[in-house]
This record gives C-alpha cells, sequence and structure tokens, in this order.
C-alpha cells in the first residue's frame, strides 16, 4: 500500500512537471514559457553587452551573475525535460534536445579550458537563440516545414554544390591568363563562384574576357534559380503545415 502511494505521488509530480514544462493551454505552462523566453532574450543581449570595451567590474560582476542565473534555470529545464521525457534517449539527440544541451554546454566546458578556448564557446551561447523555436508558433511551423522538406534542400544543396565546382571551372579556364592573382586555379575561383551564383555581386573578383562574362551571364541567370527554388520548397512545405492548424481551429 506504501508503495501503490509513492508510486501515485511520483506519477502525479512527474505530470505536474511535465504540464509546466512542455508548452500547453494552462496559465502555469504559459507563464514558464515566458519566463523562459525572458531570459533566452536577456542572455543574448548580455553576451552582446560583454564585448563592449573597457566595461567596470562591477558591470563585469553582474553580467556573470546574470549567465549564472541564466544557465541554473536552462539547466533545470534541461534536466525537467529529460525526467518527464518518455523515451529518454530519443529526447536527448533530438533537436530540442541537442539545443537545450548546447545551450548550457559552453557555461561547464569553460571551467575545464583556458581563456583562449572560452572566447570560442561564449559563441555557442547564440544556440539559445534556437530555443525560441519550441515556445514560438510561427518558428514551430517553420521548423515542422524544414523537417518535411529537408530531402529536397538536401537534393537542391547537392545540385548547388555541383553547379557551384561547375562555375569555378568554367570561369578558371576563361580567366586564368588574363588575371592569374584572382584565377590562379579552380580552388580560388570557387570565391567568385559563391558570390556570383548567390548574386551577391561584391565585386572585388569580376571577369575582364570577353568569354567570362559571356559565362557570368549564363551563371548569373542560374543564380537567380538557385535563390528562387528553396523559397518554392519552403513555401510549399509551410503550407502543408499550417492549413491542418488553421482547419483545426
Amino acid at each position: 500500500m506504501l508503495f501503490l502511494t509513492k508510486l501515485f505521488s511520483y506519477e502525479k509530480m512527474k505530470d505536474t512537471i511535465k504540464n509546466i514544462v512542455e508548452y500547453n493551454d494552462n496559465k502555469l505552462s504559459k507563464s514558464f514559457a515566458f519566463f523562459i523566453q525572458f531570459l533566452i532574450v536577456l542572455s543574448v543581449i548580455t553576451f552582446s553587452v560583454e564585448t563592449l570595451p573597457n566595461l567596470k567590474p562591477q558591470t563585469k560582476a553582474i553580467l556573470n551573475s546574470i549567465e549564472v542565473f541564466c544557465v541554473v534555470v536552462f539547466t533545470a529545464e534541461y534536466l525537467a525535460r529529460i525526467y518527464v521525457a518518455g523515451n529518454k534517449p530519443k529526447f536527448i539527440f533530438s533537436f530540442f534536445g541537442l539545443i537545450d544541451l548546447f545551450a548550457i554546454l559552453p557555461f561547464y566546458l569553460s571551467f575545464g579550458l583556458d581563456l583562449r578556448s572560452l572566447r570560442v564557446l561564449r559563441m555557442f551561447r547564440l544556440f539559445r537563440l534556437l530555443k525560441l523555436v519550441r515556445y514560438n508558433r510561427a518558428m514551430r511551423h517553420f521548423a515542422k516545414a524544414m523537417l518535411l522538406a529537408k530531402e529536397q534542400i538536401i537534393l537542391f544543396m547537392g545540385v548547388t554544390l555541383v553547379l557551384i565546382y561547375f562555375a569555378a571551372i568554367g570561369i578558371y579556364y576563361f580567366e586564368n591568363e588574363a588575371q592569374p592573382e584572382h584565377f590562379s586555379s579552380i580552388f580560388d575561383s570557387l570565391w567568385w563562384s559563391i558570390v556570383t551564383l548567390t548574386t551577391v555581386g561584391y565585386g572585388d573578383v569580376y571577369p575582364i574576357t570577353v568569354g567570362g562574362r559571356i559565362f557570368t551571364f549564363f551563371i548569373l541567370l542560374i543564380g537567380l534559380g538557385i535563390v528562387a527554388i528553396p523559397t518554392g520548397i519552403i513555401s510549399s512545405s509551410l503550407t502543408k503545415v499550417v492549413e491542418p492548424d488553421a482547419e483545426e481551429e
């Protein structure tokens, strides 16, 4: 009887925690979600303020205290989510599980590393921004759309890499003799290829031969398609994700 009582209280506590940390339509869950979102934004702001030169020791101490508090809360949230997860290994290695881990991992790793490595680790604190995806409906739709279209996106990225390499080869043969300082090898030509296919066009490297300019014209046309295709893929996936939710409402 005592065992059943403990088991019941354990399950009740687990359900209570689950109703708080997992986004539901209850007041506690919404308050918790807003609190975590506030801490995410606050931690990103402190990360930016830390880069300001000549900060006073008092300011640094305040920023450090805010960081410690945020990490403690994020760690408690991460452990709570593992605790209530039905399949714990699946959650730990899921997208959101890894994001939650990377959001706190740099802080703990910094204790065992020197200051030079610490500067690199601080950059990974930006993973906390991805935690916002869990709490924002539009972001959740976008994440689902990306997962739905992952095969098409992977295929598109593969084709894009092939086109980038093809463009680098082409411009190399057209411009190598005329501009050996910019197109000394196919590897050097990759920079021009990437900038041109993405239609960025910095203007630091450009063709001067007639053949190179004609080749660039066709590459630019292909580049316009490269920009448009993923937009269509993601838009189609977003429509598929959003429509069922709209029908439920």
